[in-house]
């Protein structure tokens, strides 16, 4: 259920490297508590930098994050990563994996398990708490990525490609669960990804970006499109497919320089 909390408000937001080589420049954007966006564009249009930067793991040349009011100046236990690398210790079992977060927090190891075995059953996994990595699916091995990561409570669940490695059947598989999971526990979600399809699947907007350094361009926000399909969500509906199609669309239009340059 949502808590009210997680109220993203991004304010013209840029970063630079180097010189006057902008990654992003003035991305204005704002996520209510509980909703879901996705972010999509080309390679290099900046989206990972505009993920890093709500994390905390990177500080804006200009611009700021808001999170629930209080300025973004660092990573926080308000926001919780997943990559698309599981980033699992082999050698602790998937409850310990899962708990490893409050144990660090401070969390006495009996409750720290019990919490991690909530979660554990969370995202399906009740019957492999004592399992190992080595022996889970990738499909698996995310959901105790993304449990992991639940169990600390934070405001906002920041995804950046997390399905990117999975088979075509698994990535479908774990984009259901994806959503089962919002449904109940209600995180703002910002997710990362190439897909468009994936975005339409599991968003309420769609924020397309463009340009990006390696375009000679900042990246910024070229359009932001609702999602107004309801809950069940038929891939294979003319709807679905005409929502993918005009991001698609969005995606793929040429830049302003370019348009100018023809």
């Amino acid at each position: 259920m949502t808590t009210g909390t997680g109220h993203l408000a991004i304010d013209g937001l840029g970063k630079h490297y180097g010189g006057d080589t902008f990654a992003m420049r003035d991305v204005t954007l704002e996520v209510s508590p509980g909703e879901a966006i996705a972010v999509v564009g080309a390679s290099g249009c900046g989206k990972s930098t505009l993920l890093r930067l709500v994390a905390g793991f990177e500080t804006p040349t200009e611009g700021r994050v808001l999170l629930d009011g209080r300025p973004v100046t660092g990573p926080g236990p308000d926001r919780g990563v997943v990559f698309q690398d599981y980033g699992l210790f082999p050698w602790l079992s998937v409850r310990e994996n899962i708990a490893y977060g409050l144990r660090e927090r401070g969390v006495h190891r009996r409750e720290a398990l019990r919490q991690a075995t909530e979660h554990a059953e969370l995202v399906g996994l009740g019957r492999f708490v004592d399992a190992y990595p080595h022996t889970l699916s990738g499909g698996m091995q995310q959901r105790v990525g993304i449990a992991r990561v639940l169990a600390l409570h934070p405001s906002v669940l920041l995804m950046d490609e997390p399905l990117g490695a999975l088979d075509a059947l698994t990535r479908r598989q774990m984009q259901d669960e994806l959503v089962a999971i919002r449904r109940r526990v209600g995180t703002t979600l910002v997710l990362v990804t190439h897909s468009i399809e994936e975005a339409v699947y599991l968003a309420d907007r769609v924020v397309v970006m463009a340009g990006g350094a390696s375009h000679g361009v900042p990246g910024q926000v070229s359009a932001v499109v609702p999602v107004d399909l309801g809950d069940r969500r038929d891939t294979a509906a003319p709807d679905f497919q005409g929502l993918a199609q005009q991001i698609g669309d969005h995606v793929h239009s040429p830049l302003p320089e370019q348009e100018d340059a023809a």
